[in-house]
């Protein structure tokens, strides 16, 4: 079955509301959110990824 362009969903980043000062603070949460994604409502994350914000902070996007 071919999907048209408009029938097609685009998948985007959501990002965690939170920043951390540690990159290991944000790979906790990265690592909650891999094993508890089901409290959050969340069936499958395709992809956990822990960027740096430009101040330095650590922050933990996902794409549903």
């Amino acid at each position: 079955m071919i999907k048209k362009e408009s029938e097609r969903i685009s998948m985007q980043w959501v990002y965690f509301n939170k920043l951390y000062r540690t990159k290991f603070q944000a790979g906790c949460l990265a690592r909650r959110l891999e094993h508890d994604g089901w409290i959050y409502g969340l069936d499958d994350l395709s992809e956990i990824e822990i960027f740096r914000s430009r101040r330095g902070k650590y922050g933990v996007r996902f794409i549903l």
